[in-house]
């Protein structure tokens, strides 16, 4: 069975950290993104995945290669221009038109939805697109799904008025993840931008054909801002995610610690917490809940870091505060600098000695 994973946009919402780093291999947990992805993939009978990229595809293509070092075959269809959800997924086309089937996912998408269950759904409707529907608590940003009672897709509202949704027991939106026959491309014109969510569903619709929602419970979230970012984290940590394998030794309960790390004696690490491989903390340094330090992180004496997610090969100073902020990879901050809550610093800052970062 085959998955194509749309990854070619610019992870223009997570700037700075995306300059140089694609969206799809931005570090969650010390591990490139996409490979969680791969991972749920693989768990669900997906041999092979399809990439589409865009936007610095080397990087990804240099990490993965031809997917044999992960159990997997991958294939590679390259954008030369943006073209949309579904544009890029016809991009792809020449990888699965001859299959029955094939499962798309949107590439900034952290789920445990039980994709196995998603294809069932498929094949005992026949239908000609499922789509994986999430529950929200607030629906107006997003795009809504209305079914019947069978699960049968009836409308699709974009960011509905709260007028619009009165009475509705649940709000459903759509959450990336499809299950789709690849004859569905047929209609889908070549080389143009095209989005699945307000042209192709909509118009399988109109012409009548089997368009299904299989509603999840299951943890679902869109990590493509720094706050969703942050809160990924924060779920993975919690033990939300059961799908995401966290690396290195577990130590007390909810700390992993990664091999090669050395933590003075007189440091305290409050979980849950991430420290990545090889990383040095100094004496009366504090790293509190939630926080995940990167590979090969050095970080001085008597620093305070809580809630804050650290880059690999960063150089952390003496006396630093940070708090509910993140730093790309390869930054310097020098002595008694103090970051505070929100910030979101680019790849290869130097901070001065002294120096306050935010409110």
């Amino acid at each position: 069975m085959k998955a194509v994973i749309i990854a070619g946009g610019f992870g223009t919402r997570l700037q700075p950290l995306t300059y140089n780093t694609p969206k799809p291999i931005v570090p969650v947990a010390n591990q490139p993104f996409i490979i969680q992805q791969i991972e749920l993939l693989k768990t669900h009978g997906i041999t092979e995945i399809i990439l589409n990229l865009h936007y610095l595809s080397s990087d990804i293509k240099a990490l993965l290669g031809d997917g044999k070092n992960f159990g997997i075959k991958i294939h590679y269809s390259i954008e030369a221009h943006p073209l949309g959800t579904a544009g890029a997924v016809k991009n792809a086309e020449e990888f699965f038109k001859d299959e029955a089937l094939i499962v798309v996912l949107n590439g900034d998408v952290l789920t445990d939805i039980n994709i196995s269950d998603v294809i069932r759904c498929h094949k005992k409707n026949k239908a000609k697109a499922t789509l994986t529907l999430t529950p929200v608590t607030d629906p107006t940003p997003y795009g809504l799904v209305l079914t019947d009672k069978n699960g049968r897709v009836k409308e699709f509202i974009e960011k509905p008025s709260w007028e619009r949704v009165e009475g509705l027991e649940r709000f459903d939106i759509n959450a990336g993840i499809y299950v789709l026959d690849p004859k569905i491309f047929l209609d889908v014109p070549s080389n143009t931008p095209i989005m699945f969510e307000n042209a192709v569903f909509p118009n399988l619709l109109k012409k009548g054909e089997l368009v299904f929602g299989f509603p999840s419970n299951a943890f679902w979230m869109d990590i493509g801002n720094p706050s969703k970012y942050r809160q990924a984290h924060d779920a993975i940590l919690r033990g939300e995610v059961t799908s995401f394998r966290i690396y290195g030794s577990r130590e007390k309960g909810n700390i992993f610690v990664g091999e090669g790390s050395e933590i003075d004696k007189t440091a305290k690490i409050i979980g849950p917490a991430i420290i990545g491989k090889h990383v040095k903390i100094g004496a009366g340094t504090i790293i509190r809940e939630y926080s995940v330090i990167g590979d090969h992180v050095t970080i001085g004496k008597k620093c305070q870091l809580q809630r804050t997610i650290i880059w690999s090969k960063c150089k952390i100073g003496s006396s630093v505060k940070i708090n509910d902020s993140i730093l790309g990879t390869n930054c310097h901050l020098e002595d008694e600098v103090s970051i505070s809550e929100g910030s979101v610093i680019a790849d290869h800052s130097v901070i001065s000695k002294g120096s306050k970062i935010g409110a």
